[in-house]
């Protein structure tokens, strides 16, 4: 059955799923399980898409390696070699591992890498970055998706599975490409017309003082939130999740989340309740 950019009358429309790298280990990732498998229970129809990226488990693999890592404007920029550690740490081990603690849990999750591809991309021309001067910047091999692989999807869905996708995507002269995991997630939300996307971090909400918990903005309003940003009050990298959340809001879908790793399953039950949740 395929997908149509809104879904399909007789089913839910489905759930994009988001997961930093900073929810991917340990204790942490037991928490997602945990969750994500509640949610299959509070709603055995819900059609689940899992999307994660690991760049902080990158960066860390590739200093033990010996491979100095570049960032220009909060972007990394990815040599043959960095993308060989991509391909050992997002395709590897933190799909393998999510993959494994989400069927420990219950959750039929199946894995899919760059070489199924899933995601399909482009190579990202140079262009000019906010905060890294006028001249366009190279960010090596890194890519913008062109596309999903929607029948790939709704196949899994047919047989009941959660499909987990690594971002890393694939050109089609069969090059393999980093992509932003934000930016992936929200583009799949987008083009799935989905019911709500749920980006997981392990800070949960916005907060409006980073380091108090209590201070968690519980809705904004894209408008709200575009305010936010620009006096300063949200800052670091809650702000290219928010950027980013805007994205799928203005394709029409209804909701983004932004929840911490235990709270999935109570932000699809009652959007608002944790974390923090963004409205058109």
């Amino acid at each position: 059955m395929a997908v149509t950019s809104q879904g399909t009358p007789d089913l839910p429309a489905p759930i994009v799923i988001k997961l930093g790298g900073d929810v991917l280990e340990g204790a942490t990732l037991q928490l997602v399980a945990q969750s994500l498998s509640q949610v299959l229970t509070d709603g055995p129809t819900h059609r689940l898409v899992v999307v994660h990226g690991g760049g902080a488990q990158v960066t860390a693999l590739a200093g033990r390696l010996g491979l100095v890592t570049k960032v220009v404007a909060g972007r990394r920029v990815t040599d043959a070699a960095t993308l060989e550690v991509l391909k050992m740490v997002v395709a590897g081990r933190l799909n393998v591992d999510l993959c494994a603690a989400l069927r420990a849990r219950g959750v039929p999750a199946v894995g899919l890498h760059a070489g199924s591809g899933v995601i399909r991309a482009s190579l990202r021309p140079p262009r000019v970055l906010a905060g890294a001067g006028d001249d366009p910047v190279d960010l090596g091999l890194v890519g913008d998706v062109t596309e999903f692989d929607r029948d790939l999807l709704s196949a899994l869905w047919a047989a009941s599975r959660v499909p987990v996708l690594s971002c890393l995507g694939l050109s089609d002269d069969h090059q393999l490409l980093n992509l932003n995991a934000d930016l992936a997630a929200s583009q799949l939300a987008a083009m799935l017309g989905a019911g709500a996307l749920l980006a997981v971090s392990a800070v949960g909400g916005v907060r409006r003082d980073k380091d108090d918990p209590g201070s968690r903005m519980e809705r904004l309003t894209a408008a709200e939130a575009r305010a936010a940003i620009a006096s300063g009050q949200v800052q670091g990298g809650m702000i290219p999740k928010l950027e980013e959340a805007l994205v799928p809001l203005a394709a029409g879908v209804p909701c983004v989340q932004i929840v911490g790793p235990g709270e999935i399953a109570a932000g699809l039950r009652a959007p608002g309740c944790v974390g923090t949740l963004l409205v058109r």
